[in-house]
């Protein structure tokens, strides 16, 4: 018996050297959340923080702590610590890390749970069907496919039931009653404009806990507020039936989407045994990436933080609002975290980890350059300084001290660590970008390289021209160096030949369908092999565009090669059998090697399901099922999909680059039209006037859910959209400049496409101006400009 409790003591003091020892492994952020004791904590982390890391060993220290506060021979609490983060792969790595550091202090894997946010919901609302109203054995997760599809039936639904609301949009501006201009404007509103709407409001008022009913008053209180002369479609009155109209098709289908597993969630923690059974289980919630939460998760996470004895909230919440990069597509929005960071400090309850060993300091001294540049630039303004806020937190990054253990930590820059180039062309700047990948390959071929881009398109450009360099006259061919080149936007292309092929083949069934021939122009015009250009005249008048008659006006040469395309396609349909039409359909859109190989796989497959009945109907049939339920993979030429491996070039998208990092980092065609980009409004959708329904309706909507009150009108919601906008692509540069460790390689170059589309229409451009800033700010240090801009 005093053996037993000598030993107990022994591992006693065992445990907390290694405690001590872990929390001395923190920086000062990470220790913050080690030394958390309960109670509301926001840590606002810099990019290269250590936020996983750190909230691993915190969480390993928590429950090391409980052994040790734990009365000899007592059990252990059973109430577990909650980490939630937002994706399954982030969800997977979070979790690792903790088990092994458990398992480095000899402790058992248990007293915690590991979930994506939405995969908690579901795991409340599952265990509780009769509170929650979700039953899984009936009810199916809604897919993208799906849902669009729903959408363009709430648009028509609505425009059937709501001809005093879809008359003045027809009408817009400056209508004068001639038909065929009131056929492309019904076509521009039920194809883009109303769509578009719909998808944005549902999410955004669904998302923030607010019913079409809510969108609904709020929509009449803005009328009555509107003053007389001013633009008013009553947008929100129109957003709250589409709004409707999808709801009910959800329920018609038994679909449920995201935003249905938060609100089941929340129905069954309003039923108080029910909430005291789940608070009685959870003795913390850990929030990672915070600044992307909804205002429905933020309240999920906050009544499973609450202790129900003493109604504590045990939430810490840890996230970078510079790092805030989704809110233009997503509901998300950084100003909940903001707030949250803003009432932890007035309670002294914020902590910072603004120490980051992931870069060389001229890396992250130019990062906080360009947000202290931005917020002086954008802070003047009416809309920043009452309604929005500055576009990034006031946070520089800092470098981690010399004893940190990190390995490496804030590397010796490579050259002069950041480089800020203005080539007179993209050629150029991707043959420099060549030419400097080949010289440090040579040098080291363990180096770790990726090219950062703003759109996919412009990945499949610096590609192109990279896996062609005779062809671009750049001189220099990677591969046969033994570099690969691993363009990350080339699977999405793939998993989407499905969806382009059958666009296709639905067109060449019923060629007279105005939605099936604009859904084929758009394959074209994606895929580059009919001009950019406004579709909606062929969807007015199909028969007129693609037979013209000897009295029809004469075709501009956009509309002559749209048409000798379809015309092509109808052709084969007529000379081809039903099951040779894939394999055309992908040598006529010019596929690659590899998506060739796709179409062949997804030709078999449907060959196997329509032996019987090869019919184009049962093609379309089967293909639509695919395409639908989305479960068809892509032939990958490339089996090891880690972005950041040594030995390749990774090309990717600055939105998906978030996370990771490289040794070096290049960021081309950074143009003022890009980065932040200007206001732009398709002219098909023009005749309602210069601003886009969607994010007018999206301004209004989180006026709403901020309270800020009277709701804007157009007018100063195209402001707030326009802003927003602004804020998160710097925001969004903010984070690619922030994945380079060692090298930092900028250029904006003196011409570029109008549009990426058809990158070798070029025309004089201006610098996005950061760039400018910066790059006046480090040759301001003695440094000089060669002919090809380097500094």
């Amino acid at each position: 018996m005093v053996n037993a409790r000598l030993d107990i003591e022994q591992r006693h003091q065992e445990l907390a050297g290694q405690l001590q020892q872990l929390q001395r492994r923190l920086r000062p952020g990470q220790r913050s959340l080690a030394e958390w004791s309960g109670g509301p904590l926001a840590v606002s982390a810099v990019p290269g923080a250590g936020k996983s890391t750190g909230m691993a060993i915190a969480t390993a220290i928590l429950l090391g702590n409980r052994y040790l506060q734990a009365t000899p021979g007592a059990p252990v609490p059973d109430t577990q610590i909650v980490l939630v983060t937002f994706t399954r792969s982030a969800a997977a790595n979070l979790r690792l890390k903790v088990r092994q550091t458990l398992q480095e202090l000899g402790l058992p894997i248990s007293g915690f749970a590991v979930y994506t946010l939405h995969g908690l919901a579901l795991n409340i609302a599952s265990r509780h069907p009769d509170l929650s109203g979700l039953t899984l054995e009936r009810l199916t997760l809604i897919s993208p496919n799906q849902s669009h599809r729903l959408i363009r039936t709430s648009v028509e639904q609505w425009i059937a039931a709501n001809p005093s609301l879809y008359q003045p949009l027809v009408e817009g501006m400056s209508f004068d009653g001639e038909e065929t201009e009131r056929l492309r404007r019904q076509s521009v509103l039920r194809t883009e404009i109303l769509p578009a709407l719909a998808h944005t409001a549902i999410r955004e008022a669904k998302s923030s806990g607010l019913s079409a009913a809510v969108l609904r008053q709020a929509a009449k209180e803005l009328e009555a507020a509107v003053g007389d002369g001013e633009m008013d479609y009553d947008l929100l009155a129109i957003a709250a039936g589409l709004y409707e109209n999808y709801q009910e098709l959800l329920q018609q289908r038994q679909f449920i989407d995201y935003d249905d597993m938060i609100l089941a969630a929340l129905r069954v923690l309003d039923d108080e045994a029910a909430r005291q059974i789940w608070q009685g289980q959870i003795y913390a919630v850990f929030e990672d990436e915070a600044q992307d939460s909804s205002p429905l998760q933020t309240r999920l996470l906050e009544i499973l933080a609450t202790q129900p004895t003493t109604g504590a909230h045990n939430l810490v919440r840890v996230g970078d609002p510079n790092q805030a990069i989704n809110s233009t597509f997503t509901p998300a929005d950084p100003i909940f975290f903001r707030e949250f960071c803003a009432q932890c400090q007035n309670q002294e309850r914020l902590a910072e980890m603004d120490q980051a060993g992931r870069s060389s300091p001229i890396i992250f001294q130019s990062a906080n350059f360009m947000l202290d540049w931005v917020n002086q630039r954008c802070g003047t303004g009416e809309v920043a300084t009452t309604e929005v806020g500055l576009p990034f937190r006031s946070q520089h990054i800092y470098p981690v001290p010399n004893d940190d253990p990190q390995s490496d930590a804030n590397p010796a820059p490579i050259g002069e660590g950041v480089e800020v180039r203005f080539p007179p062309d993209p050629i150029r700047s991707v043959t420099l970008i060549a030419q400097r990948v080949a010289t440090l390959f040579r040098q080291d071929a363990e180096t770790r390289m990726a090219v950062l881009v703003r759109e996919n398109r412009q990945g499949k450009f610096v590609a192109d021209v990279l896996r062609s360099p005779q062809t671009h006259g750049i001189g220099i061919d990677l591969e046969k160096l033994g570099l690969d080149l691993y363009e990350v936007g080339e699977r999405d292309r793939h998993s989407h030949i499905p969806a382009e092929i059958y666009a296709l083949l639905q067109f060449l069934e019923r060629p007279h369908s105005p939605d099936y021939l604009k859904s084929a122009l758009r394959v074209l015009v994606s895929r580059q092999l009919v001009p950019s250009q406004d579709l909606n005249p062929f969807t007015a008048s199909p028969e007129q565009v693609l037979f013209p008659g000897v009295l029809d006006p004469p075709q501009e040469e956009p509309v002559q090669t749209a048409r000798r395309y379809c015309n092509n396609l109808l052709r084969a349909r007529l000379e081809l059998p039903p099951y040779q039409l894939i394999p055309f359909l992908a040598l006529t859109l010019g596929y690659t090697q590899t998506e060739l190989a796709t179409a062949d796989k997804l030709a078999a497959r449907i060959s196997r399901q329509t032996t019987f009945d090869q019919s184009l109907a049962s093609i379309l049939a089967a293909l639509g099922d695919i395409v639908r339920a989305e479960r068809f993979e892509p032939v990958q030429t490339d089996t090891d999909a880690r972005y950041t491996r040594p030995g390749q070039l990774t090309i990717m998208t600055m939105h998906k680059a978030k996370g990771l990092d490289w040794d070096v980092v290049f960021l081309p065609f950074l143009q003022e039209d890009m980065i932040p980009g200007k206001p732009w409004i398709p002219p098909q959708g023009n005749f309602l006037g210069e601003f886009s329904p969607a994010e007018v309706a999206r301004a209004q909507i989180r006026a709403l859910v901020h309270q800020h009150y009277p709701l804007p009108a157009i007018a100063d919601a195209t402001l707030q959209a326009d802003y927003l906008k602004l804020a998160e692509e710097y925001r969004l540069l903010y984070v690619a400049m922030t994945r380079a460790r060692r090298l930092l390689w900028m250029a904006a170059e003196k011409q570029a496409p109008f549009s990426w589309q058809n990158p070798d229409n070029l025309q004089g451009a201006n610098p996005s101006p950061v760039v400018t800033a910066l790059y006046r700010q480090l040759t301001d240090v003695g440094t000089q400009m060669n002919a090809d801009g380097r500094r």
